[in-house]
């Protein structure tokens, strides 16, 4: 806004000039009647008239340029924020899961640009000038100028009624839909689940339920802004009426001109307008309002981040020091002052019961959520200071909900970089999926609609696994990698898990599935908010053996 305060000054200056030159038809009207008509001299008409519409020309000449710029600062206001809009709506999708709330800042940036650029703001630039209006109209009778002061405070006060009755209803109603827009979408994401089980009628009652609740707010709101919409306007063309009355009165008493009195009805119509239009655009101005807090809000909650130094590469050094752990946005700890080291090239198997803190794990090794307390650090940086762009080839990931993006195959496993056939290839092997993309109808061309939905769970996992292999990374993280594959499929998972650790990079494997700790060396167990066994595959497996047996003997001496 800072950055564009020189041309909000421009059209300042230009809403002055227009305002100035928008006094013409009063200043017509008056010439015509007292000078033009008495004298009946034609020749001064024509000069008048001639001088009118070139004056005409200029307002319209200066409205259009006056357009123009807003237009222009609402597209630079919009350019200089698009960068970090998105960059905050992608790191509130880190720590979120409503999609309405994490798009809700590029929509809040675009519901400003039109607010620049559009015919509401221009209200508030006009509407300084109706002193001016005041103090000419005052000019032509006291009586006129105390009408029309009158006038616009009259129009004042049901603006800033309008004001106060939707301030907070229109917030309101605003987060009301957003919540509503993230059900609907939540749902719309479990389609198949409220097809096959029968839940779109409970389902659909429940959307619609809160939706004539929000609808029957929104009349009630959009009914008391229509009736003091009306009202403003009613009341501005009947002291309109009613000033040309008082004009009237005053000529019969031979206190005012014919063309004064005219002239006076024009000039009040014209000062009014400004206030009119503020209580018609009023709407757009508290919508506008609402998404500058919730943007600057969310800018100040989600600051730029840091330039940080390139480091050399990684070579997966893991190491936790008094690890504490919550999903961003909670104070609940999923791990509480865990402490391990993974040493470059472990083959890693983390297990352990739902809710144990496996995924959180995953998600704090790979930076994408801080840690509470403690550190984490990949080869003793902390894992969230590292740069994410000079990290990001060296780590390859296989979330839990496996996610494509639109684009063709080799775009997706090449992540969307400069498209290396060989690397591409190379990865595909690795992830035994080479043959089943060449059946694909253009094969590596491919294009992939949104969410990967013409393939199938497995070819989607199949190329996620090749997408986090690319450019052989020194860190693989993979979450349930093997929750959708066949036999077949795991076999080649298992296989390509033997390759990475073969190359000597650290891998981080997630899985319930016990066939996936023939490829692993070590076995990390979660449970109870920490680490209960860490260390080589056969000790752990033991320990949890002789634990298994421990509690079984226990269990038949307390029967």
């Amino acid at each position: 806004m800072q950055l564009c305060r020189a041309s909000f000054f421009v059209v300042l200056a230009f809403s002055l000039a227009i305002n100035l030159l928008l006094l013409t038809p009063a200043f017509y009207m008056l010439q015509v009647y007292d000078r033009v008509i008495p004298s009946a001299s034609l020749p001064t008409l024509l000069m008048l008239t001639l001088v009118v519409l070139l004056l005409f020309a200029t307002i319209g000449a200066l409205e259009w340029v006056r357009s123009q710029i807003l237009l222009r600062t609402g597209a630079r206001f919009d350019t200089l924020l698009e960068a970090r809009g998105f960059e905050v709506s992608f790191r509130q999708a880190l720590y979120t899961s409503g999609q309405a709330a994490q798009a809700r800042s590029l929509a809040d940036l675009s519901v400003l640009r039109q607010f620049i650029s559009g015919n509401a703001l221009l209200a508030f630039f006009d509407a300084p000038w109706l002193p001016l209006y005041l103090l000419v109209m005052y000019w032509f009778h006291p009586l006129f100028g105390l009408v029309g002061l009158l006038s616009a405070l009259v129009l004042l006060g049901l603006a800033l009624l309008n004001a106060r009755l939707g301030r907070d209803t229109q917030a309101e109603l605003g987060e009301e839909s957003s919540a509503l827009e993230s059900f609907v979408l939540k749902n719309l994401r479990n389609a198949e689940v409220i097809e096959a089980m029968g839940m779109l009628g409970d389902i659909r009652n429940r959307w619609q339920s809160r939706y004539q609740s929000l609808l029957a707010r929104q009349l009630q709101r959009g009914s008391t802004a229509g009736a003091l919409a009306s009202l403003s306007r009613t009341f501005r063309l009947t002291v309109q009426s009613l000033v040309l009355g008082l004009g009237a009165y005053l000529v019969i008493e031979q206190r005012l001109t014919p063309g004064l009195m005219i002239a006076g009805s024009i000039l009040l119509g014209r000062a009014l307008a400004p206030v009119d239009q503020l209580i018609s655009g009023w709407r757009q101005f508290v919508q506008a309002r609402l998404a500058y807090r919730r943007f600057d809000g969310l800018l100040q909650k989600i600051p730029p981040l840091p330039e940080r130094m390139s480091l050399p590469a990684p070579e997966g050094l893991i190491t936790a020091e008094q690890l504490s752990l919550a999903p961003p946005g909670t104070r609940n700890l999923v791990l509480r002052n865990v402490s391990f080291r993974i040493e470059p090239g472990d083959s890693v198997a983390i297990v352990g019961p739902s809710g144990s803190g496996k995924t959180s794990l995953a998600r704090a090794v790979l930076g994408i959520w801080p840690v509470t307390g403690g550190k984490l650090r990949l080869d003793g940086a902390e894992v969230y200071t590292w740069n994410r762009e000079d990290l990001g080839p060296h780590v390859g990931y296989l979330p839990q909900d496996v996610e494509l993006f639109e684009g063709s195959v080799s775009e997706n496993i090449a992540r969307f970089g400069t498209v290396d056939a060989a690397a591409v290839v190379e990865a595909a092997r690795q992830a035994g999926v080479h043959e089943a993309i060449l059946s694909l109808p253009g094969g590596y061309d491919m294009q992939i609609g949104a969410g990967g939905s013409a393939l199938s769970a497995g070819q989607r996992q199949r190329l996620a696994l090749a997408r986090s292999l690319y450019g052989n990374p020194c860190l693989l993280v993979l979450d349930e990698p093997n929750s959708n594959l066949d036999d077949r499929g795991e076999l080649a998972l298992i296989e390509a898990l033997r390759a990475q650790k073969e190359r000597g990079a650290t891998v981080l494997v997630i899985s319930h599935r016990k066939t996936i700790l023939a490829a692993v060396d070590k076995l990390m167990v979660l449970g109870g908010g920490g680490v209960t066994h860490f260390g080589p595959k056969e000790e752990v497996l033991e320990a949890l053996q002789s634990q298994a047996r421990r509690r079984q003997r226990d269990s038949a001496v307390g029967s």
